[in-house]
């Protein structure tokens, strides 16, 4: 087992911003419900005559979809094995730590999309009459309308391969702040990228992929703070060595 000594002390966590900040966002997402947001986002990308500009897009389905999942899914095999090589590679035992987080942070992040896609069975807009489909709108937490095709588009899979890299950050947070800031702008920026690119396909509504970066960061939050995170421990103010005579 990797000595705690190998391991540098946490930087402070402000709890303010790493949670309640997604915690303020969640809340954002479920006033939004009141509004007709996610709906006038979708019709920017809806056109009556062709459809949603980007459904038959070879770009954005073959390449910034398939490809780049495809990219992700060989990182976390990558990251994987590399976990499994801290229990051989000696100069490698430092990290396992730091790996084994990556790990679980990845397949947590990733694996709770399909299950809550089945409870929630929420349509895709591409699949609403509004857009040209048959199925029938209903908000996130509203009861759904009786269908033989259930949804399966809450929340963002897609983009959850994204925002799963916010796992980066806080592996990297405390041996290499600099990098970790870097990782975090890197998995922001993709998850982005990946969720727009399925707004303009007519896969999923803004909220949807929202709502998944809230999921993976808090994930990866949960993770890092029960695996690596390590405050500094605060001297005693009384020295044991030297106690006060009677």
């Amino acid at each position: 087992m990797v000595s705690t000594a190998t391991r540098p002390v946490s930087r402070p966590l402000n709890f303010r911003v790493v949670l309640g900040l997604p915690i303020a966002v969640a809340v954002m997402l479920v006033l939004l419900e009141l509004t007709t947001l996610d709906m006038d986002l979708a019709r920017l990308f809806y056109d009556p005559v062709d459809g949603f500009i980007g459904r038959h897009s070879f770009f954005l389905e073959d390449i910034l979809h398939d490809r780049a999942k495809q990219v992700v899914i060989a990182f976390s095999v990558l990251s994987i094995l590399g976990f499994i090589c801290t229990f051989f590679l000696t100069w490698l035992k430092p990290f396992k730590r730091e790996l084994g987080c990556l790990v679980l942070s990845l397949a947590l992040a990733t694996s709770f999309v399909t299950p809550m896609k089945a409870v929630t069975a929420v349509q895709c807009p591409w699949s609403l009459k509004e857009f040209g489909g048959k199925q029938t709108y209903s908000e996130l937490l509203s009861p759904r309308p009786a269908t033989d095709k259930p949804g399966r588009c809450w929340p963002g899979g897609h983009a959850a391969a994204g925002f799963t890299l916010f796992a980066l950050f806080f592996v990297l947070r405390d041996r290499r702040p600099r990098l970790a800031r870097q990782a975090f702008i890197f998995a922001f920026t993709l998850g982005t990228l990946f969720s727009v690119s399925r707004m303009m396909q007519g896969a999923h509504f803004f909220s949807h992929n929202v709502w998944t970066a809230v999921f993976c960061w808090l994930i990866c939050l949960g993770c890092y703070y029960y695996i690596l995170y390590r405050p500094a421990v605060k001297a005693d103010r009384v020295t044991e060595a030297h106690p006060v005579s009677a």
